[in-house]
């Protein structure tokens, strides 16, 4: 865009991006959790893991107002452009999130009908995380565009990469909640989801594996970005550390540790992040429209980027405050009623 500073641009996409992938690390664990519950079936464990979600878990998906409002507002071509490619899977999601927001709230307020209330929680989580999973495939593989508008058709979105991607959050998602489970709970629980820990870490491995291997054939420009030289030595990093990551993540679920595989499958989850960033850049769309080109006019991201200056240190300050007040193990005999 003509007259547009390069900078702001570039920063309204890492604002964007930063929201995205809060979103993703914190609500991922609670969608993770969700998914689990069929793999606790005592009425007492499920309890304890609502309870060491319910003062964070709606507080999460602020990010994703924040993402996608952010993204509507300073990319509108990007929002015009993408959300008609992936409404399926969007739908989806927001069908999924309801489901399992409802059951929240619903599944302790009945007792006759509590199972069926922790379905839909578990059907629900498993459902939002698929979805945008698949979503996420569904942009990296690339959407028909012609001049300004979506050109591709209604299941474009449905592709074997996007259903890769999809698998490969849910993998990671569980691995997040099984690690969460471990650091807020303790007895038999904390030892289930341990053992839980150490298969969800294999999955998610391989959906990496997999994921990584399949993405430098779908375009082009994602090859020469990924293994041409000298981008190598650039992109390199990016696998080692991961593999670096992988086995202090062995090492510490061997070891028995509380914090340390939470804290290690989240910063797993920024490299892939980084990974994907790699991937994309300087494309918003990815091979059809650039960050520069869907932005909107430099003076309208002027004048949002006050709001967010002010928005964004609050939503991380009372975050973090809700996270530190509510730190510590689960005590089975209190909590959400």
């Amino acid at each position: 865009m003509a007259g547009l500073p390069i900078d702001i641009a570039v920063l309204w996409a890492f604002i964007i991006a930063f929201a995205v992938f809060m979103y993703i690390v914190m609500d991922g664990f609670d969608l993770g959790l969700g998914m689990l519950f069929p793999m606790f079936p005592k009425k007492e464990d499920r309890d304890v893991m609502m309870n060491s979600i319910a003062p964070v878990w709606d507080g999460n998906e602020t990010w994703l107002v924040l993402g996608g409002g952010g993204l509507m507002a300073a990319f509108p071509l990007a929002f015009a452009v993408v959300m008609p490619a992936i409404y399926t899977p969007i739908i989806a999601m927001l069908i999924g999130l309801i489901f399992r927001g409802v059951a929240f709230e619903f599944r302790w307020r009945t007792q006759s009908e509590r199972n069926r209330w922790d379905v839909a929680f578990a059907g629900g989580s498993l459902l939002a995380a698929l979805a945008q999973g698949v979503a996420l495939g569904a942009i990296l593989q690339g959407i028909h565009v012609e001049g300004r508008h979506y050109a591709g058709g209604w299941w474009d979105w449905l592709t074997p990469f996007s259903i890769l991607t999809g698998c490969a959050v849910v993998a990671g998602y569980g691995l997040l909640g099984a690690t969460w489970l471990v650091m807020k709970t303790t007895g038999e629980l904390r030892e289930h989801a341990y053992r839980l820990s150490w298969w969800l870490l294999v999955a998610t491995l391989i959906a990496i594996v997999a994921v990584s291997l399949a993405t430098p054939f779908l375009q082009a420009d994602y090859w020469r970005r990924w293994f041409e030289w000298p981008n190598i030595l650039f992109t390199a990093p990016i696998p080692i550390a991961v593999a670096a990551i992988t086995l202090l993540l062995l090492k510490s679920l061997a070891n028995k540790q509380d914090y340390r595989p939470f804290v290690l499958s989240l910063v797993l989850f920024a490299i892939t992040y980084a990974g994907l960033g790699v991937s994309m850049f300087p494309y918003i769309v990815p091979q059809s429209i650039t960050i520069w080109q869907a932005a909107a006019p430099a003076n309208s991201l002027s004048f949002m980027l006050v709001g967010v200056a002010i928005l964004v240190p609050i939503i991380l300050a009372y975050t973090a405050w809700a996270y530190w007040v509510f730190r510590g193990k689960v005590d089975p005999s209190s909590g959400y009623h």
